[in-house]
């Protein structure tokens, strides 16, 4: 349905003499160069899928990630089964990346700020949103509201996991209802957008931040180019869902290569706390005149 959301593009860790090739401009690289660079191409600026842990390690600052709930795991209600079960599917993914879900979440700090963030993990079942990632995100704002802290998720995802079918489809509205909640007590909400963003988590909170910013050339949108093609019956136009072409019309707020994302979120978190600061003198200021 995506075409080519599911290239494989990852950069994984390998021993530093490995070569490997930029899927973009098709240049041969040592793996230590582009580590260096937080897994971005030197040449092109092609930002290669990384892995939750390498996300939350870019972004946070050093040593103040805590996970919370890797507990949770995901459970088949409806006893799902395509082409393997949803068991079975489970079983390997976990096997392949030591998770539970396709999302780790919990508190950290970044630039000194506290925040409680959220990051998806395309290697687990394409990063897809069920029952476990949407519990998952509620959690982690509900603890965002208590410390009263800021809340970033970070997204890489096909979409809502057909295989839980209805049940992953109410995340959507769970979340969003939930970001809502962290609205109403004056707290931001930023999200990030990464190659791909896709379906139900672009339909739901992925497009719900107070501020919306996404890596280069991410592939952001609902449904697949060909589908939608097929739908409309007419060409769409060059560099369709990609990041610039949202950013060009308006549907994103920036576009912020990886290794600047960390002080660009650092620099927003401290305007927020500035402009809250303001908001309750201003409240207080016209409290007392009134009395």
């Amino acid at each position: 349905m995506f075409g080519n959301l599911f290239k494989k593009d990852e950069v994984k860790q390998e021993t530093p003499n490995q070569w490997i090739k930029c899927p973009k401009c098709t240049s041969l690289m040592y793996y230590k160069e582009v580590e260096a660079k937080q897994h971005v191409c030197p040449k092109c600026n092609h930002h290669f899928r990384i892995s939750a842990e390498q996300r939350i390690e870019s972004i946070v600052d050093e040593g103040s990630f805590i996970e919370m709930d890797d507990n949770l795991a995901p459970v088949d209600p409806l006893k799902f089964s395509d082409k393997k079960s949803y068991k079975k599917r489970i079983e390997e993914a976990k096997a392949k990346t030591g998770k539970t879900s396709s999302v780790m979440s919990g508190p950290c700090t970044i630039g000194g700020n506290p925040v409680e963030i959220a990051v998806f993990d395309f290697s687990f079942m394409g990063g897809s949103l069920g029952s476990v990632e949407g519990e998952k995100i509620v959690r982690g704002i509900s603890r965002a509201i208590e410390k009263e802290c800021g809340y970033v998720i970070v997204s890489a995802s096909g979409g809502a996991r057909m295989q839980e079918s209805t049940y992953s489809l109410l995340q959507m509205s769970k979340t969003s209802a939930a970001l809502n909640r962290l609205h109403h007590k004056g707290l931001p909400f930023i999200s990030i957008l990464t190659d791909p963003t896709m379906g139900g988590v672009s339909a739901s909170f992925a497009m719900l931040g107070d501020i919306i910013m996404a890596e280069p050339d991410a592939l952001i949108g609902f449904a697949g180019q060909r589908v939608i093609k097929q739908t409309v019956g007419v060409d769409l136009p060059e560099g369709f869902q990609r990041s610039e072409f949202l950013l060009e019309h308006g549907l994103i707020d920036m576009i912020v290569d990886r290794e600047n994302i960390h002080q660009t979120l650092a620099d927003l978190f401290k305007f927020f706390k500035k402009d809250k600061r303001a908001i309750k003198r201003s409240a207080a200021v016209q409290t007392s005149e009134e009395s």
